[in-house]
């Protein structure tokens, strides 16, 4: 799927580059063994930005993301300039549309037309691809998955990679960086219709699976920014401290009696959003049932947060495990940076097995 496509692999690998609103992450991994579903983990880290660089998905400050790219890449004594990235938020339209039985040829000269119809932007103002999905469309159609992103909204973040001295290889979108984080640490199963949820700290990415079909997916703004803002409004707090709260970390002059019930409140809100997706996903697909829900990003360990999930959803939930089926050495990657990272680096631990040359 050009810019976008999870489903193609060859040579060369990329650096993954996850550009979050309140920090940028970066992965290398290696191929192991001839299956090309094993790897090893080459580099790892992670950059706080100010609380400001990014807003509502847009970039404000260039100048932070590129100090903080840098210093990734000069810490971990990167070589490789050649680095994959993805986008999420309103100007991302990810949409499943079944069409007439056609050839790829007829597909190819008629997408932009039907994609009219379903992308609510100017089709001149947004980067569309497309994948026909096997197997799939009945009565004589066929189902293809379209993916459109504003323009703007690529040349934003692949500007920043620019600016550092790197090459924008691939943009991806989060919910397949996702779905291949997941792939390639806890396999594919036909039977059994999975939620994959990433936490971020301004937005949620939603893509609900059942083996390596995305059934349904979708970004919702709300995300662990909603506590950091509580923590400083209801306690006075200053940002940094109200951070380290928000991370389950202890700060003298700060009673967790107080924090929990705030914390309590920002999961209330944040759990009641993913319901209301879960339930329009029900509503709108005739699923019922969802076996199993997986936490990612950074606000996954959010205090109270999978607790309250499994209860409201009444749903077994689990925080991912972005290295749960990658190896590293602790001579080459930092083990407390990986314990750190945990859960944040999917999105990045996704793009990684991206590779040059993908179509």
């Amino acid at each position: 799927m050009g810019l976008f496509d999870k489903f193609f692999r060859k040579q060369k690998s990329l650096v993954a580059l996850d550009i979050g609103s309140s920090c940028v992450k970066l992965i290398e991994l290696k191929p192991v063994g001839k299956s090309g579903t094993e790897f090893k983990l080459t580099k790892a880290g992670m950059e706080t930005l100010p609380p400001e660089a990014i807003v509502d998905g847009a970039i404000m400050d260039s100048g932070a993301i590129v100090d903080a790219i840098n210093r990734l890449f000069a810490t971990l004594k990167v070589k490789s300039t050649d680095v994959a990235t993805s986008v999420s938020g309103n100007s991302v339209i990810v949409k499943k549309i079944s069409l007439p039985q056609m050839s790829a040829e007829e597909l190819g000269e008629s997408i932009h037309w039907e994609a009219e119809q379903y992308i609510p932007f100017d089709i001149q103002d947004v980067s569309l691809d497309y994948e026909i999905l096997e197997g799939a469309g009945d009565g004589g159609n066929m189902d293809v998955l379209l993916v459109a992103v504003k323009k703007d909204k690529i040349s934003d973040y692949t500007s920043v990679i620019t600016q550092a001295g790197k090459t924008p290889r691939i943009v991806d979108v989060d919910v397949f960086a996702l779905q291949n984080c997941h792939e390639i640490n806890y396999g594919v199963d036909a039977g059994r219709i999975v939620a994959l949820l990433n936490l971020g700290a301004a937005i949620t990415n939603v893509n609900i699976v059942r083996g390596s079909n995305s059934l349904f997916n979708r970004d919702i703004a709300v995300g662990g920014n909603l506590a950091t803002d509580a923590l400083q409004k209801d306690l006075g707090l200053p940002y940094e401290t109200a951070e380290a709260l928000k991370r389950g970390e202890q700060v003298e002059g700060t009673l967790p009696d107080n924090v929990f019930p705030v914390l309590q409140n920002t999961c209330e809100s944040i759990v009641a959003e993913i319901q209301k997706t879960f339930d329009f996903f029900r509503a709108t697909t005739q699923e019922e049932r969802i076996d199993l829900v997986y936490l990612a990003g950074g606000s996954a360990r959010l205090q109270g947060l999978r607790e309250l999930l499994m209860e409201r959803l009444d749903t077994q939930v689990e925080i991912l495990n972005p290295f749960n089926a990658v190896t590293y050495s602790p001579k080459d990657v930092d083990a407390d940076v990986v314990n750190r990272m945990g859960p944040a680096a999917a999105i990045a631990v996704g793009l990684a097995v991206r590779k040059v040359g993908d179509r």
